[in-house]
């Protein structure tokens, strides 16, 4: 399997996502010597692992940003025939632990938003998952309202967990963020560190940008 080293400049990593615009998922595979799945639902993630591979991602699961070096996330986000995403956008697991839902500007969530490079694929029942095009790429900062909106929400939902209320956090909390169940099943539990006395089995969550929230970063975004 082809491997591409990480880029070492920002212009650098635009231009090869730039170079993807407008190719079939098919076509990048063949480059990176990947076969297709038949279905995305049994393959949650191939796509963005491949994009990892074609782009030189380097941080692998660590948590940082996956272009170590530029301090850029890299985020697919499937859209529909009109370009609106079709789903919510996964960040970062929530961390259970009071420490770590101190601060937001020390928080991995705050690390993975600070500069994202967005790369749009297209997602329609009716084609071929191989024969969906990649499109043009979407790279953003968060401006002074977003991050503030983006802190606030991370703030409401981190209160939440630290004061033993994971339970009753909701999916309709948030305005551009939001927490959700990261498992698959029930059986994965966690510890949650947050209750005094005891460390209570509870499902993994996720952090996700709300689909709403992501259609604005790329229809405002295009160059």
């Amino acid at each position: 399997m082809p491997t591409t080293p990480p880029p070492v400049t920002k212009q650098q990593l635009l231009e090869r996502a730039a170079s993807l615009a407008g190719i079939t998922i098919q076509q990048l595979a063949n480059r990176m010597s990947m076969p297709v799945p038949d279905s995305m639902i049994r393959a949650k993630g191939w796509f963005g692992n491949l994009l990892e591979l074609a782009l030189g991602a380097n941080a692998a699961s660590a948590p940082e940003p996956d272009f170590v070096n530029l301090g850029i996330e890299l985020k697919s986000i499937p859209i529909d025939a009109n370009g609106n995403p079709k789903e919510s956008t996964y960040i970062c697991m929530a961390q259970l632990d009071p420490e770590s839902l101190s601060l937001w500007e020390t928080s991995l969530v705050k690390c993975k938003l600070t500069e994202v490079l967005w790369i749009p694929f297209e997602v329609n029942k009716d084609i071929p998952i191989a024969l969906r095009r990649i499109g043009s790429p979407v790279l953003w900062r968060p401006d002074i309202a977003q991050e503030q909106q983006l802190k606030a929400d991370w703030q409401e939902l981190c209160d939440m967990i630290v004061l033993g209320n994971i339970d009753k956090i909701s999916s309709s909390m948030g305005t551009y963020l939001q927490i959700r169940p990261k498992a698959a099943d029930s059986s994965s539990l966690t510890k949650n560190k947050n209750q005094t006395g005891q460390n209570k089995l509870t499902l993994p969550r996720g952090f996700y940008l709300r689909s709403s929230f992501t259609r604005t970063i790329v229809t405002n975004n295009k160059h």
